[in-house]
């Protein structure tokens, strides 16, 4: 049986129109790309014929920004001597859209034409079906060939585990190990944050038994944060975390009590899971520790009450995440920002425990879904990134592919909380978190001969943040 083929590839170049432009507001065309992901049922065959299918976003300015695209890819270098694509989109008008390109390939230029797309524009349906909008020609750049090789998978995808799986309890009463669900999520209406921590200890000391606690911290706009702890409890028998009538959190709900705050919430939606960390990190247990987002853009709605003031929420955008590992990193950085419309941006970077490993730099893990399309296309791509972690300021940033990122991300004294943390061996660590943070996050893109903003976003008291520390 053929072995599938997977990668994902970025293209740049420009457009022009054919015509008058097709949004009549005299738009003369400019830069044109795409990002996708190829999904074959076999390997390339160099001297056969492979058909496959392309999900991704597709962008041209004064065309479409940042559009969902699908379509199909045929390649053939050898038999049909060409490489095409076509990718179907809604311009930013309404239209339907639809771009068809090959690559045609020729043996006696082979680095210029298998790098070179030239296609056209055209409406897909409807009564002007078949209409040319405009040209474009895209190209793909040598060095954005590391990237491509990154993405490169073969054999069938691993069952993808639903959110509602991946809220169930990972310990299996093994000594030393430290297990994390945890939510946060703003009130549009009042700009209030919020922070729900559930956490599992189980000791190194095998003699000690486990426990479960955690805290709830809310960041009200008009005034200080305040923090409520409950626990410690013996774990609970329910599949996720359990700490009895003090507190639970499975896939779908939040319900629990915590100094004066009190809180009975359903979690909604939230699209598919963020892997800030490769997904066989948190299969296999192959790194000290491990992040997910199994539910990055939710909404959650419920009460929330603090003293004698109760938030009703309907809608408050957030995030459901888990950690799972040996204890907490020798310090670290998170970001969760909601940038709209199902975007998100996550970002932990982290220094491991681990002897040797405490003594290099931070790590992130910078993970950007755009209209779907995650970017980095692996989280394998964390050494392209780099982290400068401090209070109240840090920032992160680095280039992958045809894309690069500058992220800075302000913590107010006034807005944040300090907790203590402790590892299952006993260590302490602290964390100083705001879900009142402010984010400024600039995305560009390569254009030939220059850098285009793809986009960016300046949040004030909605990103979620924090910056955590050893004594």
């Amino acid at each position: 049986m053929p072995t599938p083929m997977r990668f994902a590839e970025s293209m740049e170049g420009s457009w022009h129109p054919v015509g008058p432009p097709a949004s009549g507001d005299g738009v003369a065309g400019g830069p044109f790309g795409f990002d996708v992901a190829v999904e074959l049922p076999r390997p390339v065959r160099p001297f056969g014929t492979v058909s496959g299918t392309l999900t991704g976003t597709i962008h041209g300015r004064g065309l479409a920004e940042r559009a969902r695209a699908t379509g199909t890819i045929e390649i053939s270098p050898v038999e049909h001597r060409r490489v095409r694509y076509i990718l179907d989109f809604t311009g930013d008008d309404g239209t339907p859209l639809r771009f068809d390109g090959w690559k045609s390939i020729r043996w006696s230029h082979i680095a210029s034409t298998w790098t070179t797309l030239p296609g056209t524009v055209t409406v897909a349906s409807g009564p002007a079906a078949g209409t040319a909008v405009g040209t474009a020609t895209a190209w793909f750049a040598w060095r954005d060939a590391p990237a491509l090789a990154a993405s490169v998978r073969l054999g069938t995808r691993r069952p993808v585990p639903a959110g509602a799986d991946l809220a169930d309890r990972r310990w299996d009463g093994r000594p030393g190990r430290l297990e994390v669900w945890y939510d946060t999520f703003t009130d549009p209406g009042s700009g209030t944050g919020f922070w729900l921590h559930h956490e599992l200890v189980s000791p190194t000391d095998p003699g000690r038994p486990a426990e479960v606690h955690g805290w709830a911290c809310a960041f009200p706009a008009d005034g200080e944060p305040v923090v409520g702890r409950f626990g410690p409890e013996r774990p609970g028998p329910g599949p996720a975390f359990d700490a009895g009538e003090v507190a639970t959190a499975d896939h779908a709900t939040r319900r629990g009590t915590a100094g004066s705050l009190r809180w009975d919430l359903q979690v909604d939606g939230g699209g598919p899971t963020l892997w800030t960390f490769p997904s066989a990190t948190w299969r296999r247990e192959l790194l000290p520790g491990a992040q997910i987002v199994p539910r990055p853009a939710a909404t959650y709605r419920g009460t929330v009450t603090v003293g004698d003031r109760t938030y009703e929420l309907t809608g408050a955008p957030g995030a459901a995440a888990r950690i799972y590992g040996h204890g907490n990193a020798e310090r670290w950085g998170w970001l969760h920002a909601d940038l709209g419309g199902g975007d998100v941006l996550e970002i932990v970077a982290a220094v491991s425990r681990r002897p040797g490993l405490d003594r290099l730099p931070p790590l992130p893990m910078v993970r950007l879904r755009l209209g779907g399309h995650d970017w980095p296309a692996s989280p394998w791509a964390a050494p392209a990134f780099r982290a400068r972690l401090d209070l109240p300021t840090w920032t992160v940033s680095g280039r992958w592919g045809r894309r690069r990122i500058r992220v800075t991300v302000t913590q107010p004294d006034e807005r944040c909380v300090r907790m203590d943390y402790r590892d299952p061996d006993g260590a302490t660590a602290t964390c100083v978190n705001s879900e009142r943070s402010d984010a400024h996050v600039l995305v560009e893109r390569r254009v030939p001969g220059a850098w285009a903003v793809e986009g960016e976003w300046d949040l004030r008291g909605t990103a979620h943040a924090e910056i955590g520390t050893r004594p």
